[in-house]
């Protein structure tokens, strides 16, 4: 049995479609990082370029290329701080890494030995390590220098990617900055084409996830190294510059200041700076606590979301997608939440037959009254 003509064009109009789809996806693929990043910034930072359109006499391309260095002051500030500190004290590094290998632990100081639960055992282990030297722990490291080795080459390798997709990120961003209306008109109808009013309204929403991550996550991230870095250099910590560029970094990917603090702090009671690192130490539970507690307000502040559905974004998102996670998370959380809310209110909506026997239900109630008004009349 031959199947029927209008079958056979169906099928292979679907076949062909999804092979488009599947085509196209493939050729994209790897624009796909930049593209999420691209859109991430322009939405987070669109009313900002508004703002500084009508300052520039409602010009965009000079907005756009205002925004455009921007972005790159903030994105390349910190590894250019970075690079140039490492060159700047590159002859310092260099003898520092020459006497590791003769270089001598100091005796444990006073104030570990009184350290609650711990305190004697740590003692007890950085004598036993004064004593020793650093000769056995190269040695035991000495096993995994080629791993190590083979670590930084393939790291260098991943700058290089991370450079090109920083790039286009750029590029793209300078695209959607110049034509974001028209694109957001294209989102709106696409997402009115999905799911009718629902569709749109998840994109209105998803704007807005992604505005409020960008707030609470940027705004946190740029307080806290800015913070810690002038506790850095008001201690005396070498290198403030590079480590508040690391700060910055690991408050974006959400590691917080404590992985530079707390080695800062270290190092001052060894090197016997025990009032600057008590100040340190201090400084940097104060920056903690202001994390836990600005960041979910500027996130909350964005989105009509619950705080729970965010953060829960923000974290999940991250462990999931990466860095990029961090705003991929919130939005997909949004959009769920915004289609699930509006399938239940369709459920507890009254079906045709139930609105049409309200309104006979309401017209015979009201069928009495209007009829003595009638007789009255006559």
């Amino acid at each position: 049995m031959e199947a029927p003509p209008e079958l056979t064009r169906t099928t292979l109009a679907v076949l062909f479609v999804g092979g488009l789809i599947a085509a196209s996806a493939w050729i994209l693929w790897p624009f796909l990082p930049a593209v999420i990043w691209a859109t991430t910034l322009v939405v987070a930072t669109w009313p900002i370029m508004l703002h500084v359109q009508l300052r520039l006499w409602h010009k965009r391309g000079m907005a756009v290329a205002v925004m455009t260095f921007a972005l790159l002051v903030i994105f390349v500030l910190p590894f250019w701080l970075a690079i140039a500190t490492i060159t700047q004290h590159f002859d310092q590094i260099a003898g520092w890494m020459t006497s590791l290998a003769s270089f001598q632990l100091p005796p444990p100081p006073h104030w570990l030995t009184g350290l609650p639960f711990f305190g004697e055992q740590a003692a007890s282990l950085w004598a036993n390590a004064a004593a020793s030297g650093v000769e056995p722990l190269l040695a035991k490291a000495a096993p995994y220098a080629g791993s190590a080795a083979a670590w930084l080459v393939s790291a260098l390798g991943g700058f290089g990617v991370l450079f090109v997709q920083f790039v286009l990120t750029v590029v793209i961003a300078v695209i959607l900055y110049g034509s974001g209306e028209h694109a957001a008109t294209l989102a709106r109808q696409f997402g009115r084409r999905l799911a009718g009013e629902r569709g749109e309204q998840s994109v209105r929403l998803a704007g807005q996830a992604i505005r409020s991550v960008a707030l609470g996550v940027v705004v946190t991230a740029v307080g806290q190294s800015v913070l810690g870095g002038l506790g850095l250099a008001l201690a005396g910590v070498p290198f403030a510059a590079v480590l508040t560029a690391v700060m910055f970094m690991l408050c974006i990917a959400q590691l917080g200041p404590l992985p530079v603090l707390v080695p800062a702090v270290v190092w001052l009671y060894w090197s016997g700076e025990s009032v600057w690192g008590t100040v340190l130490v201090i400084w940097s539970v104060l920056l903690s606590t202001v994390d836990s507690v600005v960041r979910p307000l500027l996130i909350r502040r964005g989105a009509h979301l619950p705080l729970f559905l965010l953060l829960g974004g923000v974290i999940g998102g991250l462990i999931a997608f990466g860095l990029v996670g961090i705003f991929l998370g919130p939005v997909v959380l949004a959009v769920a939440y915004t289609l699930l809310l509006s399938w239940l209110a369709e459920a507890n909506a009254p079906t045709e037959s139930e609105t049409a026997q309200i309104a006979v239900d309401e017209y015979s109630r009201r069928e009495p009254s209007i009829m003595n008004e009638l007789g009255s009349k006559e």
